[in-house]
């Protein structure tokens, strides 16, 4: 399973306008104004695990960057396979975001991996005048522009604009949410649906989240189209606890296994 699927499990979700959208005629929350969910610092650690077996490690990490004389966020997305798994099939893939601060808007983009002998190295530079990306892929000497939506997000920085602006007020229970998502030079429409609140047992203690159920292409990787489900903890960090994909055989699992540098308190239910 390549390691883009990892990501997928942890978008929320995208108004590309911030404006009313209808999906099967059930209206969906919207964004609100910044809630500033994160700071520099905040560093995560998921681990990925097929039942006992552990598959790979991903980790997420946000640091104060200076980009044409702004300060801005870049967020670095590693993953990879450890133990047995990487001797099957060896992932080493690092993923990095540059966006502004106050919008959480990309303004650069890079990915550079390899996934068994797939490699790809490419920079993405967003162009919002002309509302294009223009693409370096590097591996390969080659340039291209491709047309953008005027308030897309990456596949990173859609995780951070997200918790800075999702609308816990407004979020009701079986709402349908869309996103839209640019990535490998194409816009990507992503959808899913808010199943309530749940508790949820991790390493930490008991801790309360929000449950949704993102659906996705079923095919090669995934059993049908509502084989993921993913918890969000709910507190003002609103990070991801825990992710599970029925697969075509068995399941996997991504769980939270490390943190630091949360802007906000980690909320651990305490049974009285």
């Amino acid at each position: 399973m390549r390691f883009k699927y990892f990501f997928v499990f942890f978008i929320f979700f995208y108004s590309k306008a911030l404006i009313s959208q209808e999906y099967k005629g059930i209206k969906a929350p919207f964004l609100n104004s910044s809630n500033d969910s994160f700071k520099k610092g905040e560093w995560l650690k998921f681990r990925l695990h097929y039942g006992f077996f552990n598959a790979s490690y991903a980790s997420l990490s946000l640091e104060e960057e200076i980009l044409k004389n702004e300060v801005i966020y870049k967020a670095t997305a590693i993953g990879r396979t450890t133990g047995i798994a990487r001797f099957f099939f060896k992932v080493d893939d690092i993923y990095e975001t540059y966006f502004n601060k106050t919008h959480v808007k990309p303004l650069r983009s890079t990915r550079n991996i390899s996934e068994g002998g797939y490699t790809k190295n490419v920079e993405i530079n967003y162009d919002y005048l002309n509302n294009t990306a223009n693409i370096t892929d590097i591996k390969n000497s080659k340039l291209s522009s491709v047309s953008i939506q005027k308030n897309v997000q990456d596949l990173i920085s859609t995780f951070y604009y997200l918790r800075n602006h999702f609308d816990i007020g407004n979020l009701k229970k079986n709402d349908f949410i869309k996103i839209i998502i640019f990535f490998d030079a194409d816009n990507y429409d992503f959808k899913m649906q808010f199943l309530g609140l749940e508790d949820v047992e991790t390493k930490f203690g008991v801790v309360n989240c929000f449950k949704f159920r993102p659906y996705i292409e079923s095919g090669r990787v995934f059993k049908d189209s509502e084989s993921l489900t993913l918890w969000v903890s709910n507190d003002r960090n609103k990070i991801p606890i825990k992710v599970k994909a029925g697969l075509r055989i068995g399941s996997i699992e991504a769980d939270l296994e490390q943190f630091k540098g949360l802007k906000f308190p980690f909320k651990i239910k305490i049974n009285e």
